[in-house]
């Protein structure tokens, strides 16, 4: 399912026009988004949680007889 059938699916079940349901789930994911640019940890309940990992960059790696390599 993407984003038209999620819109598709929204009218259909609530009886909104087309526009209504597409501000709903821009609504949606613009909060979703903003959220998770905080560094806030975002939960549905009983379907999924997103949260962004914060971890330490790549190192460098010795490769035998070629060096240095970036990774």
């Amino acid at each position: 399912m993407n984003k038209i059938d999620l819109i598709k699916a929204l009218k259909d079940s609530n009886h909104l026009s087309k526009s209504e349901a597409e501000a709903v789930i821009n609504l949606f994911f613009d909060k979703l988004a903003d959220a998770l640019a905080q560094g806030d940890r975002v939960e549905i309940r009983g379907l999924c949680s997103f949260f962004v990992k914060k971890y330490g960059g790549y190192g460098t790696r010795y490769f035998q007889n070629r060096g240095w390599k970036a990774c």
